[in-house]
């Protein structure tokens, strides 16, 4: 069983390092200093990069964390301090539903809440789209980290007459930073690579734009373009892309581990 189990783990394990195999084979060919600091050439032209969509992506990351984190971490400790109020059973509830809806739904909700009434694509309408998609993982995260916290430590704050909000705030919360953290990096280590949603809200742009009620590019958007053209170079940077946007992923997960295991080896 030990062998089987071992057996299991691989392939697991094989899928993820035969895509990034063949991701740096086939992408690390069109990573240069270009790729990193300029905006798409021409139509059918070499050359260019993805400057823009790989800011245009850490923009649209930043504005779905304004809405999604504060929501998703006050919501995870009302469900994890409040465990038997009505209103908790059906947060918990809708949450466990929104993370299994269709990404592309969340988008045609943001193209409805936000375009719409705007009555163009805008970078607000594509952060407002990821920020619906991150506050459940968010939510759900924090309150599973928060009823980690020993209920001792409760006990003894409120023991010296400190109020149950203080407590949860100079107590509960600092105990579990590192926890919170790693569920916040993790959800938008999610988000970073979604599409759909993207098609409905930011729409892309070729150029450089830092006004958030203007569309905006990303590098999700970016790759999907390139690889449906009929230009090979433009193939290549789509694998470069990709390359980039699986690594950025990783980077985020492995912190997200590191924060995890610094807050065990604190306990």
């Amino acid at each position: 069983m030990s062998f089987v189990s071992f057996l299991c783990t691989v392939a697991v394990l094989a899928p993820l390092f035969l895509i990034l195999a063949f991701l740096a084979r086939t992408g690390l060919g069109a990573l240069n200093w270009d790729f990193f600091t300029k905006i798409p050439g021409a139509a059918g032209e070499a050359g260019g990069g993805m400057a823009n969509a790989i800011a245009g992506t850490v923009v649209l990351i930043g504005l779905a964390g304004l809405l999604g984190v504060p929501l998703g971490v006050l919501g995870g400790l009302y469900m994890a301090e409040y465990p038997n109020a009505r209103l908790t059973t059906l947060a918990r509830f809708t949450a466990d539903v929104m993370n299994g809806v269709p990404s592309i739904v969340m988008g045609l909700f943001a193209y409805v809440l936000v375009v719409l009434p705007l009555r163009h694509f805008s970078a607000l309408s594509g952060g407002v789209a990821l920020g619906v998609m991150l506050v459940p993982t968010v939510m759900r995260t924090t309150e599973e980290i928060v009823r980690l916290v020993p209920q001792s430590f409760r006990e003894a704050s409120l023991a010296l007459g400190i109020p149950q909000w203080k407590t949860i705030l100079r107590v509960v919360v600092p105990t579990a930073a590192a926890g919170i953290v790693t569920g916040i990096m993790v959800g938008m280590a999610r988000i970073a690579g979604e599409t759909a949603p993207l098609l409905f809200t930011a729409f892309g742009n070729r150029f450089w734009n830092w006004n958030i009620m203007q569309p905006i590019a990303a590098l999700p958007l970016q790759i999907f373009s390139y690889a449906i053209s009929p230009f090979d170079d433009w193939h290549r940077q789509a694998w470069a892309g990709a390359l980039v946007l699986v690594a950025i992923v990783l980077l985020v997960n492995i912190a997200a581990r590191a924060a995890a295991a610094r807050q065990v080896k604190l306990r």
